[in-house]
């Protein structure tokens, strides 16, 4: 099995929540990303995802743009990221996901970055303006290099699409729980139940629920609803804080440790 499901295969006998961290590779540097990821798996962080910066992010929200170009103007590149994960699977088996945008797979070639981020020791990619419908030749490159694609499903989604993407999704399904770009909230969406259970009906697949969850009190909320939350911006903006400073891990990967004994008490 793949990181990713073992590590839910696992949540799921334990009884318990899973927590997904994002943050932007390379920002502030592609070296505090290896020492965040070392210390986000200490800190029981389940599954870490790394956005690749990118010029035209708009699936994202300020806090994660700015976070992009951090990251570029640090001279974070697709290849960067690998050797990053090729460092970071010297002493860490954490789950890896990949968040990028399709550009980036376009121009160094789809099967050359999917083959690429495999031997590098990644396990998943969310590929963010790629529709299911129009991704035949990379399902079937993702299938090759035996890495899973993770989809997402947002609150207009109809029911129609949500088996057709379920059906296509791998390892879990991630369901944004609000309409619009990443960013804090202070107040869960009241339509998270409702679609989980609509979602459940298309798929058996572990559901991680993101975008726009900020604190503990939220994260353990909205894990009632599915098997995993997924906190960015409130971990970017505190890495944005910190920069590069020696309290950068500590702090961060403690706040993650928080969001983590959370959900584990949930």
């Amino acid at each position: 099995m793949n990181r990713i499901e073992e590590r839910f295969a696992a949540l799921k006998e334990q009884g318990v929540k899973g927590l997904v961290v994002y943050i932007g590779a390379g920002d502030p540097n592609l070296g505090a990303t290896e020492r965040l990821a070392l210390g986000f798996d200490q800190a029981g962080v389940d599954i870490l995802e790394l956005g690749i910066p990118f010029s035209d992010p708009l699936a994202d929200g300020i806090v994660n743009q700015l976070a992009a170009q951090r990251g570029l103007d640090a001279g974070t590149t697709p290849g960067g990221v690998f050797d990053c994960v090729r460092r970071i699977r010297k002493t860490s088996e954490i789950p890896i996901v990949l968040y990028v945008y399709y550009n980036l797979l376009h121009q160094r070639g789809l099967t050359a970055f999917i083959d690429e981020a495999s031997a590098a020791g990644v396990d998943g990619l969310l590929v963010l303006d790629l529709p299911p419908e129009e991704a035949d030749a990379y399902q079937a490159a993702m299938n090759e290099a035996k890495l899973l694609p993770i989809y997402l499903i947002a609150p207009t989604t109809p029911e129609e699409r949500i088996h057709y993407i379920a059906s296509q999704a791998k390892g879990f399904v991630y369901y944004v729980s609000r309409e619009g770009v990443t960013g804090m909230q202070r107040q869960i969406s009241e339509t998270i139940g409702p679609m989980t259970e609509l979602i459940r009906k298309h798929t058996d697949l572990p559901i991680a629920i993101g975008f726009g969850i900020s604190d503990a009190a939220q994260a353990k909320r909205v894990a009632q609803y599915g098997e995993a939350c997924v906190v960015g911006s409130a971990v970017v903006n505190r890495i944005a804080d910190l920069g590069d400073s020696p309290q950068l891990v500590d702090e961060v990967a403690g706040f993650a440790r928080d969001l983590n004994e959370a959900l584990k008490a949930s």
